[in-house]
């Protein structure tokens, strides 16, 4: 079977773990490489060799030979280079936040059908070894009805710079750059119900800590000290399933806790679990309450994740594959996030 071409829109840092993967991947040959920082374009084509470069999107989609591409840009071009590929009669995984809008996503979507494409999401957590191992107890009717979920991901000081603090590229904060992967996460795991209110609320309040001392901490490779900051630095929500089920989410870059926070939380009617990294459940036993450890490893291995997400785009492709984190997934995400800012701004409950 003859090798499908990838493009790559967009040389930053995320691109590294798309470009490294397709490397892996015995089906693909990496072919070509879009950029606006022509520097940057330049140095990461010769570090992989890569022939055909462009500065100009249009151009390289005239590559009549290129199947697919990954779209690896700042959101705010999400949509538009998805749409220009689609419309090129490319298949197109494009990472996460789907898009800045769930309008903007639903004309990604729009564009994949009419072109007949496929248009996957990389929602890469789903791909995680600790997502199968709960997705196997979640199966098995080991929690029973899950009913209730928490998640969080917060940062101490970790806002990253560049673009992702600049509200016209990023589209918003630790929200929609950190939530958006636990929110798919849990909303995954309970068999994605369909979201049906929100309640949430913003924070501006630490912004992104510039005058701090000390240790040295988290950021791009494009920050600079003279970085735009105009995003939340806290986010925090209630979201309400059409299964009665409830999500509470908090997200931040800047935040006075102790150490940085990485968890999700699930409640069932027969058993419970936190991932933090490490996986515990909880449940009864003979009458007892009873916790559980693994003797696996349950904590997430980033040693191959994107691979994972990457072959089975692959194989989508090549052999039709059913999508596991298809355009549809992304709009119902961007649902979320869209009605989390809005509830946010007005101080009430959006409903969906």
């Amino acid at each position: 079977m003859e090798k499908i071409k990838i493009g790559i829109i967009g040389t930053g840092s995320i691109s590294v773990e798309h470009i490294e993967a397709y490397l892996k991947n015995s089906m693909v040959e990496l072919y070509a490489f879009c950029d606006l920082n022509e520097n940057r374009l330049n140095t990461m084509a010769e570090k992989y060799n890569i022939k055909h470069t462009f500065t100009d999107l249009s151009e390289m989609l005239k590559l009549k030979e290129i199947d697919a591409v990954s779209v690896c840009t700042w959101n705010s071009a999400h949509a538009p280079c998805a749409i220009a590929a689609l419309d090129a009669g490319k298949h197109v995984l494009c990472e996460k936040p789907m898009s800045v809008s769930e309008e903007a996503a639903k004309a990604m979507k729009e564009s994949a059908e009419r072109n007949g494409k496929l248009l996957m999401i990389g929602f890469v957590r789903r791909y995680g070894n600790d997502c199968k191992i709960l997705r196997e107890f979640i199966d098995s009717d080991y929690f029973g009805d899950l009913y209730y979920a928490k998640a969080t991901y917060l940062r101490r000081k970790g806002n990253p710079g560049g673009w992702f603090g600049d509200k016209s590229r990023s589209g918003g904060g630790p929200l929609i750059d950190l939530g958006v992967h636990v929110i798919d996460l849990v909303r995954f795991l309970m068999g994605n119900p369909k979201p049906v209110s929100v309640y949430g609320a913003t924070f501006k309040k630490l912004s992104d800590r510039k005058n701090i001392k000390g240790k040295k901490f988290y950021r791009a490779s494009s920050a600079s000290e003279n970085d735009i900051c105009d995003v939340e630095d806290l986010a925090t929500a209630m979201i309400r399933f059409d299964n009665g089920a409830v999500l509470s989410i908090e997200a931040s870059f800047s935040l006075n806790i102790k150490k940085d926070e990485g968890k999700i939380e699930l409640f069932g009617t027969k058993g419970g679990a936190k991932l933090n990294p490490e996986l515990e459940l909880y449940s009864e036993i003979n009458d007892y309450l009873a916790d559980v450890s693994l003797d696996a490893e349950t904590s997430l291995s980033f040693d191959g994740l994107f691979a994972e997400e990457i072959n089975h785009f692959v194989s989508c492709i090549l052999d039709g594959t059913p999508c596991i984190s298809p355009a549809q997934d992304g709009i119902e995400i961007m649902a979320i996030l869209d009605a989390i800012y809005k509830s946010a701004e007005t101080g009430h409950e959006v409903i969906l």
